[in-house]
C-alpha cells in the first residue's frame, strides 16, 4: 500500500483502488451505523469525504461543537441498543471530544470516538493541530486505538464496536493518522476479519444455579429486604425481567439516577430515587433494611453517603456484569459477576411461592414514612417554582412517549424526583460525571434516532449555555426538541450548597451583572424585569420558536403551547432561585442527617 495525496472521485462504487477513510466508512456500515455525529478538520477530511459518498446509508450530522456531538452519539446509544458514534478532527477537535468521553466510561455508555491525527510521518514533532489523543484518553476509555497500518482499519472498527457493546459498556476512541486515510487498497479488504482480542472475554460468565439459589434463600429469610437497582438494569435490558421479579416477591424498589426507568416510577412498590437527594422513605428504608438486593450498581457515594455507616446492618446481594465492582465499595455477602438480565431470567425460573417473604409489618412501616414525608409541591402563590413546573410537564406528556434529557444542576434533581419514568431508556442524565451542558447536544441526539417521539431537554440557564450552539443544529437538522429552561438566573445547586454551609455568601453564582445586588445574595426573590442573556432573543436568533413566562397561572397554556409546536422550541420559565432540593443527605454524612426543609 502506498500512501496517496487524493482520494478517488466516487470510491463509493468501486471495489479496488479505494483508500483507508473510504474502508473505514464501509466498515462502519457493516456494524449497522446509519448516524454519526460528524465535525470536520484538515486530519479527518478523508473520512468526510468518504462519508459524502454515503449519504443514503449513513446520516452524518454536523453539531456545532465536539462535545456537543459527543453528547448527541450518547443520546442514540442511551435510549437503543446502539453504539453512539462521533467523529472529530485531530488537535482540539480531539480534545473537545474529552469530557463527553469521560462522561460515557463513567455512566458505562458505549461509544465508538473517531478522531483524525496528524500523519503518523510527523506524530510526535508538535506538528499543526497534533494532540496525543490516545494517552489524554488512556484513563477515560474502555479501550483505544491508534491505527498505524491502513490494513489494519477493518478490524480494529470491528473490535472497537464488540468492547464498547459488551461486558460493561463503554467508550472506544480510534485514532486515524491522515496518511492512514489516504492510504490506498489495491482490492476491497474482508470487513469480517478475526479478532485479536485474547485477553477479553467478557461473556464467559453465567449466573450458576447455585447462585440463584442462595438470592433466593436471603429473600425468603429476610423481614425487611429492599431492592437497589441501577443503571446496569437499563442498561442490560432487564427492565422487564426485574419488574416481573420484583412484583412476584413483593419488595420495595429503591432506584439510582442512573436506574430511574428500571421499575415504573408511579408503581405502588416503587420507592423512588436514594441517596442524596432521593425521597425520605426511600432512604429510611435502605437504611433499616437487613437484606439489600444491589442489582446493577456500584454503590457510588451518592448513594452511600458516609461507607461505614451504609446499611451496615444488613445482608448485601451485589450482582453485577463488572467483577471490578464487587465488594470495591461495600463487602458483598453474596457477589454475583454476570449479566443482570440472565440472573433475573433464573430468578423468575426457579422463584417460587415459598421463597416470597412475608413483609406485611415491613410495608406497613414503609407506607407510615411515605405519608409522612411525601415528595409535595407547597403553595408558591403565582411563582413558578421548578417542582411546580415539572409536575405539570410530567401531567401534560403522560400519553405521550416522551424523552427526557436534563442538564446537570437542580433542575436535573428535580427532574429525577417528579418527573415520573415508567419504562427504561427514556431518562438521560449526565450521572456519574456530572456535566454541565449535556442536555441539550443529548436530546438532540435522541430526536435524530427517535424522529416521531417528544424529546424533551430539562435545563438549567447555567447548564444550557455550555453548548447553546447546538441551537443552530436543531434548526438546520429539523430537529424538533423542546427546550424546558428553568431560569433562576443563579447556579442554583452551588447556591443551595451556599445557602446550607457558606452562610449565604456568594461567590460567583449570580449568572447576571457583577454590580447586580443578587451577585452578593441580597436580591428580591427570582422575578427579575430582566433577565440575561435574553433567552428567547438567543434562541429566535437561532430561528426557534420561544417565549417567555413568569406567571404560575399562565404556565400551563404557555407550557402546552410548547408541546403542540412541531418545530424546536424553548420556554423561558423564570423561577426564584431560593427553592433547594430536598431531601438532601450532606455529602458524606448519614441518614440521620437528612435535611427536609
Amino acid at each position: 500500500m502506498a500512501t496517496v495525496s487524493a482520494s478517488q472521485t466516487n470510491p463509493a462504487t468501486a471495489t479496488q483502488n479505494i483508500n483507508g477513510a473510504e474502508v473505514l466508512v464501509r466498515a462502519l456500515i457493516r456494524q449497522g451505523v446509519d448516524l454519526i455525529f460528524a465535525y470536520p478538520g484538515g486530519c479527518s477530511m478523508p473520512m468526510h469525504q468518504s462519508l459524502t459518498f454515503h449519504r443514503d446509508e449513513i446520516r452524518t450530522i454536523l453539531p456545532r461543537h465536539e462535545q456537543g456531538g459527543g453528547f448527541a452519539a450518547q443520546g442514540v446509544a442511551r435510549t437503543t441498543n446502539e453504539v453512539g458514534v462521533v467523529m472529530a478532527t485531530s488537535g482540539p477537535g480531539a480534545t473537545n471530544l474529552v469530557t463527553a468521553i469521560a462522561d460515557a466510561k463513567m455512566d458505562s455508555i458505549p461509544l465508538v470516538a473517531i478522531t483524525g491525527q496528524v500523519p503518523t510521518t510527523v506524530i510526535g514533532t508538535d506538528a499543526f493541530q497534533e494532540t496525543p489523543i490516545v494517552e489524554i484518553c488512556r484513563a477515560v476509555t474502555k479501550h483505544h486505538y491508534l491505527v498505524t497500518d491502513a490494513k489494519d482499519i477493518p478490524r480494529v472498527i470491528k473490535e472497537a464496536f464488540h468492547i464498547a457493546k459488551t461486558g460493561r459498556p463503554g467508550p472506544v476512541l480510534v485514532d486515524m493518522p491522515k496518511n492512514v486515510q489516504l492510504a490506498m487498497f489495491a482490492e476491497e479488504p474482508d470487513y469480517d476479519p478475526p479478532m485479536e482480542l485474547p485477553g477479553y472475554h467478557p461473556e464467559v460468565r453465567r449466573p450458576h444455579p447455585n447462585q440463584i439459589r442462595q438470592i433466593l434463600a436471603a429473600i425468603r429469610e429476610a423481614k425487611k429486604p429492599v431492592f437497589y437497582i441501577g443503571g446496569g438494569v437499563v442498561q442490560s435490558d432487564a427492565a422487564a425481567e426485574f419488574t416481573k421479579f420484583a412484583k412476584k416477591v413483593n419488595i420495595p424498589v429503591a432506584m439510582t439516577v442512573m436506574g430511574l426507568g428500571g421499575f415504573p416510577g408511579d408503581d405502588p412498590q416503587s420507592l423512588h430515587m436514594l441517596g442524596m437527594h432521593g425521597t425520605v422513605f426511600s432512604n429510611y428504608a435502605v437504611a433499616e433494611c437487613d437484606l439489600l438486593l444491589a442489582f446493577g450498581v456500584r454503590f457510588d457515594d451518592r448513594v452511600t453517603g458516609k461507607l461505614d455507616e451504609f446499611v451496615k446492618h444488613a445482608k448485601i446481594v451485589h450482582v453485577d456484569i463488572d467483577p471490578s465492582e464487587i465488594s470495591k465499595n461495600k463487602r458483598a455477602h453474596i457477589g454475583v459477576v454476570a449479566n443482570i438480565k440472565e440472573v433475573l431470567q433464573g430468578l423468575n425460573a426457579m422463584v417460587a411461592d415459598e421463597d416470597i417473604p412475608e413483609i406485611d409489618a415491613w410495608w406497613k412501616q414503609i407506607d407510615q414514612w411515605k405519608e409522612k414525608f411525601p415528595l409535595a409541591v407547597k403553595d408558591s402563590g403565582d411563582f413558578i417554582i421548578p417542582q411546580y413546573a415539572i409536575s405539570e410537564l410530567n401531567r401534560q406528556t403522560r400519553d405521550r412517549e416522551t424523552f427526557v434529557a436534563v442538564g446537570v444542576g437542580q433542575h436535573q434533581m428535580f427532574a429525577a424526583q417528579y418527573f415520573k419514568f415508567n419504562e427504561p431508556k427514556h431518562w438521560l442524565s449526565s450521572s456519574g460525571l456530572g456535566t454541565m451542558g449535556f442536555g441539550l447536544p443529548a436530546a438532540m441526539g435522541v430526536q435524530a434516532r427517535h424522529p416521531d417521539a417528544l424529546v424533551i431537554d430539562i435545563d438549567g440557564d447555567g447548564s444550557v449555555l455550555m453548548n447553546i450552539q447546538e441551537l443552530a443544529t436543531l434548526k438546520c437538522e429539523k430537529l424538533p426538541i423542546k427546550i424546558f429552561l428553568l431560569n433562576n438566573q443563579h447556579l442554583g445547586m452551588v447556591v443551595q450548597w451556599e445557602d446550607r454551609f457558606h452562610d449565604g455568601n456568594r461567590a460567583h453564582t449570580y449568572l447576571g451583572p457583577v454590580d447586580h445586588p443578587e451577585a452578593t445574595g441580597d436580591g428580591a426573590g427570582g422575578h427579575y424585569e430582566e433577565t440575561y442573556p435574553n433567552f428567547v432573543q438567543v434562541a429566535k436568533g437561532f430561528g426557534l420558536e420561544a417565549a417567555q413566562v413568569r406567571s404560575k397561572k399562565e404556565f400551563p397554556a404557555a407550557l402546552a403551547k410548547m408541546l403542540a409546536s412541531t418545530e424546536p422550541y424553548l420556554l423561558d420559565i423564570v423561577c426564584p432561585y431560593q427553592e433547594h432540593v430536598l431531601p438532601m443527605i450532606p455529602s458524606g454524612r448519614t441518614v440521620r442527617d437528612i435535611i427536609t426543609e
